[in-house]
């Protein structure tokens, strides 16, 4: 026995020296193999038309909101009547999120999704008819915002929750990271362009981009071959019923609960902020209304960066840091931005919003998914949305308090009443790391 041992030594040892020099190499194959698998989502084609209407609704409703923020203030001077426009468009999430997230899970989400692209061209051309007839009026702009709001709050539940069904629980962190990287890269076009066009032929040429736009978005959705792996008549139930249930599972799991608490800081303290961007821009830098949207788009370019280095080097280890740490970045850098006294600073602190605030949109929608049960997907966006609506509160908080002691100030104030809203909601936002 004893002699045995002696000759199993040798080969054993060599055996456990072998193993770890065949580790790196082993792990090199899995790193490289994960992120193949980052731009593997691209392989499925209703995938890529899912993104294509992200892409385009999104460039449009940054587009929009520039041009109407500039168009409003040019017309009444009023920063909080700016404020009141962003406002409007989200309302609908917090009055409709949730039901709209009950509703769809008895519809087929292909036919909502071609609905919610047809309300939003419907929108556009009618906002170029009145604009080419020159009868374009403020509360024309303020309830086509509302309406649009209404279509934004179904993106959650309809659009997202069929890219999770197309690629899979395993790709959905790389699908968001695709999709916001996209989405952020309009963010880039869509200021740009709005501003320049603005500048250029007037408002009715901006809106007609919208409508070639929306129409490209209708044909993606039309094209949409997926079905819900739900089907709704298994959904069965009344709406309300549903809107309940999400609600109360919501309550009885804290990572939810800290992930919202982190989406309603974010909404109400920093995103408002985009709102005094024009204000900021013309009244603080000097600027016309392409310089505005040059400067606004500095905000996608970084959000495009920090979405394309998510989609590269994050692991499920970092969501919940990138989740949290990318709202404490954007709430510092929009403080920075209020109050920079130049154009080239002001640009690097919005070029550092993006890439904080990409890192914030990639994990929002990841955790969510991944802490949903596959049954109530639908229903927990639609809670997302309400938090996300919810924001009205703090673009008419931040106007108010803009025309009382002006844009710089108010927006720097804002920021700093996050970060201490962060620090006194630790306890629950502490708790969202996910067994992944």
């Amino acid at each position: 026995m004893r002699l045995n041992e002696l000759l199993q030594r040798p080969f054993g040892g060599a055996r456990e020296a072998a193993a770890p020099s065949r580790a790196p190499a082993v792990l090199a194959r899995a790193e490289r193999r994960r992120r193949s698998q980052r731009w593997g989502v691209l392989a499925s084609a209703d995938f890529r038309r899912l993104w294509m209407i992200g892409v385009v609704a999104f460039a449009v409703r940054w587009l929009e909101m520039l041009v109407v923020g500039i168009f409003v203030y040019q017309h009444t001077g009023s920063a909080f009547d700016v404020a009141l426009m962003t406002m409007l468009r989200m309302l609908p999430m917090a009055l409709f999120g949730a039901f709209i997230g009950a509703w769809v899970e008895r519809v087929e989400r292909r036919i909502a999704l071609i609905a919610v692209v047809l309300v939003m061209l419907a929108t556009s051309v009618c906002l170029t008819i009145l604009a080419y007839a020159g009868w374009l009026a403020v509360w024309h702009l303020a309830l086509a915002s509302f309406v649009n709001g209404i279509a934004w709050a179904a993106d959650n539940p309809v659009r997202r929750v069929m890219i999770g069904e197309v690629v899979g629980p395993t790709q959905m962190s790389a699908a968001m990271s695709v999709d916001v990287g996209a989405n952020n890269a309009s963010r880039m076009l869509g200021p740009t362009i709005g501003g320049l066009l603005l500048a250029w032929v007037g408002i009715s040429g901006a809106f007609t981009v919208s409508v070639l736009c929306y129409g490209i978005a209708l044909v993606a959705a039309m094209r949409l071959r997926h079905r819900n792996n739900i089907a709704p008549a298994a959904a069965g139930g009344a709406v309300l019923a549903r809107m309940i249930e999400g609600l109360l599972l919501v309550r009885r799991d804290p990572k939810l609960i800290g992930t919202l608490v982190i989406t309603v800081i974010y909404n109400v303290f920093g995103w408002p902020f985009t709102s005094m961007i024009p204000v900021i821009g013309q009244d603080s830098l000097g600027l016309g209304a392409g310089g505005i949207g040059i400067l606004a788009s500095m905000d996608g370019i970084g959000a495009f960066c920090g979405a394309l280095l998510i989609a590269f080097y994050a692991r499920p280890v970092h969501y919940t840091r990138l989740y949290i740490g990318g709202v404490i970045g954007y709430l510092v850098m929009l403080i920075v931005f209020a109050l920079v006294p130049n154009v080239p600073l002001a640009a690097a602190a919005l070029l550092l919003t993006g890439l904080t605030s990409s890192a914030f949109s990639v994990m929002q929608a990841t955790l969510i998914y991944l802490a949903a049960p596959a049954e109530m997907r639908s229903r927990l966006y639609g809670v997302l949305s309400v938090c996300i609506g919810v924001g009205p509160l703090g673009f008419l908080g931040l106007g108010l308090v803009a025309e009382a002691i002006g844009a710089p100030v108010a927006t720097a104030l804002t920021g700093l009443l996050g970060l201490l809203a962060l620090v006194l909601t630790r306890r629950w936002w502490g708790r969202i790391g996910l067994p992944l």
